[in-house]
């Protein structure tokens, strides 16, 4: 846990505050196979539900082992008109950040460092988030900002200050376009209306093999990790039996043999149709 208080004055910045950097999270790069072909739209699948921040409220994921602290935060983020989850281990936090447009996260979780957390994080998903700590030392800015928080604060925390740092980051954060449908060869995912036909053909797959599927086919040519896939079909990438995933894809391989899905050893896994 981090020693700090849990004051937040809503006055404006005073002098002497100091600007901390900002690091720009960049999209992933588009698909490199020229024969898939994906048609976007506005539905976004369950973990794409970020917006910027001039929309009418967020949802603020606040990761904040502090009781004290964490009730001041949320307390001001809903007076702000944001909505907000509260977890204290980065194991929830891993578990609940799909749905959260913004992190909010303090270094010291009941369960690990909050640098571990950011780094699993970072590993499958890239939400905003902001550091708010009271480590103000050097090294430990440099570490969270190179491991990919957007921002860094020290408690305690001006009220004024977190919302512009929210709003800042936010703005700047836009979410790749997510496609409602992808054709590869004589592949037909429709992901709205969650139905594959290859050719002529209908196939049936269980929930989890399509969303194996659509994880891999909409990042077609590229390699998919293994705990990214996880990730965004069981919503846990750590924790999730091993076995389980690998007796899915290969369902997923037998039901669909007009695809090849290539394992990369040690990386990962890259979808590409048979020509």
């Amino acid at each position: 846990m981090d020693a700090l208080s849990s004051r937040m004055p809503s006055d404006g910045p005073g002098d002497g505050d100091e600007a901390y950097a900002d690091i720009l999270v960049g999209s992933p790069p588009p698909a490199t196979d020229p024969y898939v072909r994906l048609t976007f739209g506005s539905f976004r699948p369950p973990g794409s539900t970020h917006r910027h921040a001039y929309d009418e409220g967020m949802h603020v994921l606040v990761a904040e082992d502090d009781g004290s602290v964490a009730a001041a935060l949320v307390s001001a983020l809903q007076r702000a008109g944001h909505s907000c989850t509260r977890v204290a281990r980065g194991s929830d936090l891993l578990l609940r950040h799909h749905d959260a447009h913004i992190v909010l996260l303090d270094l010291g979780l009941e369960d690990m460092d909050g640098l571990d957390a950011l780094r699993r994080l970072r590993a499958v998903s890239q939400v905003p988030v902001i550091v708010v700590t009271a480590r103000g030392d050097e090294r430990s800015t440099v570490k969270a900002l190179s491991l990919g928080a957007d921002d860094y604060l020290v408690k305690p925390v001006r009220l004024h200050e977190l919302l512009a740092r929210l709003v800042a980051v936010t703005r700047r954060y836009t979410p790749p376009d997510e496609p409602m449908r992808v054709l590869a060869g004589s592949i037909d995912i429709d992901i709205e209306a969650r139905r594959v036909t290859a050719g002529e053909r209908e196939v049936s797959l269980t929930p989890n093999e399509f969303g194996i599927l659509v994880s891999l086919a909409r990042r077609a040519g590229q390699i998919v990790t293994r705990r990214q896939v996880l990730d965004e079909v069981w919503g846990d990438a750590y924790a999730t039996s091993s076995r389980s995933f690998d007796v899915h894809l290969g369902q997923l391989r037998q039901k669909l043999p007009e695809a090849t899905i290539t394992t990369v050893r040690g990386v990962g896994y890259r979808f590409e149709h048979r020509p």
